[in-house]
């Protein structure tokens, strides 16, 4: 009698270990599903961003030909950028491209400041318009896709959820993190 509950005590600790690793998988799958889902959110945003470069310069183009070389920048930023694969995977590489693209259109919007037709144009000005609106949605997707990505990497490497992540190889993902310049610069402060 005692070898039979001994028996199963064992045949029921394995079944609550098997449901467990079967818990703890399907969670790891739902918050990797996640992080799929806020990096398409970011990539809707791209392309959008993408799709309103060309515009933008050729607009600029119009009343600014002689400024060819940011113009030229701005263009091979926007085709560096689209080459990158997009998806979570790359990541990284994908914020490195987007951190060029962004400062060849610092560049354009700067280069507009000096021709006052341009800025008045009324293309020009939707465009802008509809430039920001795209940066501030890329901004927003940005941030849940980083906080997804937070709670798949919290999920993945606790212990003993780790042991799972390892033997079903759930990779590590990355942040998409784009520099601000302005924002990583100190402040610099004058008293004369």
């Amino acid at each position: 009698m005692l070898g039979i509950g001994i028996t199963a005590a064992v045949l029921l600790f394995f079944v609550v270990i098997i449901f467990w690793a079967i818990s703890v998988y399907n969670t790891l799958v739902r918050k990797r599903i996640d992080c799929d889902e806020g990096w398409a959110q970011i990539d809707v945003q791209l392309t959008r961003r993408y799709d309103l470069i060309p515009n933008l310069v050729e607009t600029v183009k119009g009343y600014a030909s002689h400024e060819s070389e940011t113009l030229e920048a701005v263009i091979a930023a926007r085709t560096q950028a689209v080459a990158v694969p997009s998806d979570a995977q790359h990541a990284a590489q994908k914020a490195g491209a987007e951190n060029m693209l962004t400062q060849a259109l610092g560049r354009l919007f700067a280069v507009a400041e000096a021709y006052p037709d341009l800025k008045a144009n009324e293309n020009f000005l939707q465009l802008q318009g509809e430039l920001v609106s795209t940066e501030d949605k890329i901004g927003y997707a940005r941030q849940n896709y980083n906080d997804k990505v937070a709670t798949y990497e919290q999920a993945r490497q606790v212990f003993p959820a780790s042991v799972i992540a390892g033997a079903f190889n759930f990779e590590k993902r990355d942040y998409f993190e784009l520099e601000d310049p302005a924002k990583r610069e100190a402040p610099k402060v004058s008293f004369n």
